[in-house]
């Protein structure tokens, strides 16, 4: 079930993007750019699921992750927690600790933030890192797919 939950998104796209399909059979004009034009967000809402899909992972490690207003903020239950806003976001790197993956986030300050890939809400993450000038989600998407090194460096802002 929880695999299942995973694709959840992509799969309610794909059944949207179907309906569509149905809707275009129904003949006439009116349905026929109804259809059309619904398929076309299904299409766009289904590229952007897959996007994600890579950041959606269950839930094993504590803490929790919340973006607000322009700031990623971490609760940890054993680490330390903290906020870092999206604008003194500095460097983005992956990186291996005692087997387990985490981001760190790193602001203009020189501060840190630890946050495991798998702590509730760091799903929301692949939408923060989007709105980052120069960011290659396509880079990042592979990184989680294919872990390399103990520590990768995956964005660094523009000077």
């Amino acid at each position: 079930m929880a695999r299942l939950s995973r694709w959840s998104e992509p799969l309610a796209a794909l059944l949207a993007g179907l309906f569509c399909l149905w809707l275009v059979r129904l003949g006439g004009w009116f349905f026929a750019m109804l259809g059309l034009a619904g398929g076309v967000v299904a299409l766009a809402w289904l590229v952007v699921a897959l996007r994600r899909l890579p950041f959606r992972r269950a839930i094993a490690a504590p803490g929790m992750v919340e973006i607000d207003e322009g700031a990623i903020r971490y609760y940890g239950a054993r680490l330390l927690g903290g906020e870092i806003a999206l604008r003194d976001l500095s460097e983005i790197r992956l990186l291996t600790l005692r087997g387990q993956p985490y981001w760190r986030l790193k602001s203009t300050d020189a501060q840190a933030l630890l946050i495991p890939l798998d702590a509730a809400g760091a799903a929301s993450l692949a939408d923060a890192f989007a709105a980052l000038p120069g960011i290659r989600m396509g880079e990042i998407a592979s990184a989680l797919h294919h872990p390399g090194p103990a520590t990768r460096t995956l964005w660094m802002r523009p000077v």
